[in-house]
């Protein structure tokens, strides 16, 4: 993956900074992950925060090759 460097606001560094340390992640890919975030509820402003935050994880799931069929019974 291309990488580019980018000037950002301190403020946003120090917050990203925080957050990553809190949650195993490096600044820059907490801020990445604010900008997909981001993205995504931009694209569908109806759905709720959770159901995007559970969408990001069953594709993590799916990528990793920990799905599980569903059975409909």
């Amino acid at each position: 993956m291309a990488t580019t460097s980018i000037r950002l606001d301190k403020e946003l560094i120090d917050k990203a900074t925080i957050m990553a340390k809190a949650l195993n992640r490096t600044p820059p890919k907490q801020i990445e992950h604010w900008a997909k975030i981001g993205k995504i509820m931009e694209q569908n402003p109806d759905l709720p925060y959770g159901f995007v935050k559970q969408a990001i994880i069953a594709q993590a799931e799916k990528e990793a090759g920990k799905l599980e069929n569903y059975d409909f019974g």
